[in-house]
């Protein structure tokens, strides 16, 4: 069974045109499902509990890096999360703004969003974890001022103003194309680029960053304050992507 989760800024009637579309294409495709919208629950974490309860196999995020970004937390931190790991895939139909992890992942229309699920083409990938939130895309903080523990063993102080960026995932259309990023190695890939256009790169297992003046970004969305520990977890995520992901 398919879920469908819509974001509740959907319900703005300027995206009612394109979920039509949307909704019309997955019928005729033969994608039906139950539609769950978040401005009418409470707690996720259990909705999503009930569904898989209740035999779902796919659940699909209709919406941005924020709806993601919501049902990746609510999944990790659910009892079933060992389940959900091993039976249940997760997809994105993409609509509006800051999309960029749909993008990495190959889904960049709404309709497309809609193939892609159909043709179910799956990868395992690494879930970045910060503190007590997760990220998909990337963790990026203003370099200067920051001090950047590596494994517990080393640190780096950049000097520079420039941007500190630690990917999992990176997206095509808002991302370096030098940039080289695997979200199915198990590691980290830290690019620190100054405004000299120097750029140190470090592959690691996990770091801790520290800048008093400024804060942690999650996915382009959320906004942390240092120290933040960051780590890949064990777990994987089952996710349809596209051909055209930013990935092998």
């Amino acid at each position: 069974m398919n879920i469908y989760i819509y974001d509740d800024y959907l319900n703005k009637s300027k995206y009612s045109r394109v979920l039509n579309r949307v909704e019309i294409r997955l019928t005729d495709l033969g994608l039906n499902g139950k539609i769950i919208r978040l401005g009418a629950i409470k707690n996720i974490r259990d909705v999503i509990q009930n569904e898989i309860k209740n035999g779902a196999k796919t659940i699909i995020a209709v919406g941005n890096n924020q709806t993601v970004n919501k049902i990746i937390g609510s999944v990790i931190d659910n009892e079933l999360y060992g389940f959900f790991q091993k039976n249940i895939l997760f997809s994105i139909i993409p609509i509006g703004e800051d999309n960029s992890i749909a993008d990495s992942l190959g889904i960049r229309k709404e309709e497309e969003a809609c193939n892609i699920l159909l043709a179910r083409r799956v990868k395992k990938i690494d879930i970045g974890i910060v503190n007590n939130y997760y990220f998909l895309n990337k963790a990026t903080i203003e370099s200067q001022g920051s001090v950047i523990e590596i494994n517990g063993e080393y640190t780096i102080e950049p000097q520079d103003k420039g941007t500190v960026s630690v990917f999992n995932l990176k997206s095509s259309a808002n991302d370096d194309k030098n940039i080289k990023v695997n979200p199915i190695d198990g590691k980290l890939d830290v690019y620190i680029k100054s405004k000299s256009k120097d750029t140190t790169f470090l592959s690691v297992g996990k770091l801790k960053i520290t800048n008093p003046a400024y804060p942690l970004v999650l996915d382009d969305i959320i906004e942390i304050k240092t120290p933040a520990d960051i780590n890949i977890i064990a777990g994987k995520l089952n996710v349809v992507v596209g051909k055209d992901r930013s990935f092998e």
